[in-house]
């Protein structure tokens, strides 16, 4: 019994129930326009400073993970998954032995949870000066009249409720500390601006991070707290990627083909890049705008789309 509730605790996607495939849809690393490149990136411009990555065992997490701390930070996960948070941690540690990593089992849904997190947070490093505010659930993909009432709770309460429960605990640390102040940035999505079909409750709950960033960056701004945003389109290779593609051919609805290959393919022609982004993509413009190069920037979300609107 306690392994099956640990199992149930280490994902929040039933494979089963999906029956997504191993299929990866991958592109060759050559394929479209601008394609991406790495030699003028920052480096160094976090050194000492502490940030909290939620979602952190995570692809756009533990990613962020890393970035931050290869340029110095010292960095504190937060996940539900311990197996998949842990792993990150032990894997960063050996290869930054510089930084300070440390895991917190964390359920963001939960407020005293997170709030004994963040307390920790604080007591062990001292500070917290930046947060990725990341940790999400994409849900099921169906039309609105066959779409899950639990599935549809389920999204919010992870997407909204936690990314809020997160943010205020976050904020009131930054407000009390001296000097006081931080960055923030929250994971939205290009669903929060276009609406895509069959995803009703994931749109929604990412429409609603898109405005309560908006409105916590007026609030926090006389405390010396930023508060943004990115909005990720498609990004691949991984499990998301290919989750997407295959549950929307499921789908049956009239925007997207029943072959996954095609459906591939339609999402991509959409893009005047001809390509997906990368998560380094997506966790680039993160460190901008958590970085002092963005320090009159708050309020701002960063559509990562390849030109898609």
């Amino acid at each position: 019994m306690a392994e099956k509730k640990q199992q149930e605790k280490d994902t929040l996607y039933d494979k089963e129930k999906d029956a997504v495939s191993e299929t990866k849809y991958d592109l060759p690393s050559d394929a479209g326009y601008c394609i991406e490149k790495t030699e003028t990136r920052a480096k160094s411009r976090f050194k000492g400073k502490v940030i909290i990555v939620t979602g952190g065992g995570g692809v756009f997490g533990s990613n962020c993970a890393e970035r931050f701390a290869s340029e110095g930070a010292n960095v504190a996960i937060f996940d539900i998954n311990d197996k998949a948070g842990n792993k990150v941690t032990q894997d960063l540690t050996k290869k930054y032995s510089d930084v300070k990593v440390r895991y917190y089992s964390v359920n963001i849904t939960k407020e005293d949870v997170v709030n004994k997190a963040v307390e920790e947070v604080t007591k062990e490093f001292g500070r917290i000066d930046l947060l990725f505010n990341n940790a999400g659930y994409q849900g099921d993909f169906s039309k609105l009249a066959d779409y899950s009432v639990d599935d549809f709770r389920k999204v919010i309460e992870i997407n909204v409720t936690g990314t809020f429960v997160v943010l205020k605990a976050v904020a009131n640390e930054m407000k009390k500390q001296e000097p006081q102040g931080g960055s923030i940035v929250q994971t939205a999505s290009m669903a929060a601006h276009s609406g895509p079909p069959n995803m009703i409750a994931y749109g929604s709950s990412k429409a609603a991070v898109l405005h309560m960033t908006r409105i916590a960056a007026k609030d926090l701004a006389p405390y010396n707290i930023r508060v943004n945003s990115v909005s990720p389109a498609f990004i691949g290779p991984g499990f998301m990627w290919g989750r997407q593609i295959e549950l929307q051919a499921k789908a049956d609805s009239v925007y997207y083909d029943k072959d996954p290959n095609i459906v591939k393919d339609q999402m991509i022609s959409a893009t005047p890049l001809k390509r997906y982004g990368s998560v380094d993509e997506v966790i680039g413009p993160v460190a901008f705008l958590l970085s002092d190069d963005a320090s009159y920037l708050t309020g701002v979300d960063i559509q990562i789309t390849g030109g898609m609107n």
